[in-house]
């Protein structure tokens, strides 16, 4: 959602600080579910958005003009958890939360942990 006026970020911190004040909060408080969730995840800048690869590319997050973005990188995973998605905003492979909205920390936990498996199950099979 950055301007023009910004330089590209260089890390999670300048992504989030060249955000709204009003999606800051959100962004953060995605950050830490992801950080704690996957401790053993790396920050990244992909596509000019904080990345975690854990393995491989993880989970990310962003902003647009209207909201906060869980990127999942499982069209798959968000196809099997429709029922538990229902109530959250969804396109494609991304959850959406409007700035300040209470996230459902429990389930954005169980996609971070779904990710983690998936991706320690191809590393696996990528070693055979």
């Amino acid at each position: 959602m950055r301007g023009s006026d910004f330089p590209p970020p260089r890390n999670a911190d300048e992504y989030i600080a060249q955000q709204p004040a009003s999606f800051r909060p959100t962004l953060k408080e995605l950050r830490h579910i992801i950080l704690t969730t996957a401790p053993q995840a790396t920050e990244v800048i992909s596509y000019q958005l904080p990345c975690y690869k854990y393995h491989y590319m993880l989970v990310g997050i962003g902003a647009n003009k209207k909201y906060c973005s869980f990127y999942t990188m499982s069209p798959s995973l968000v196809k099997s958890m429709k029922e538990e998605l229902k109530d959250v905003k969804v396109s494609g492979s991304t959850l959406h939360f409007a700035p300040g909205e209470s996230l459902p920390v429990e389930l954005i936990k169980k996609i971070i942990s779904e990710r983690m498996m998936q991706n320690e199950m191809l590393a696996f099979s990528r070693k055979k």
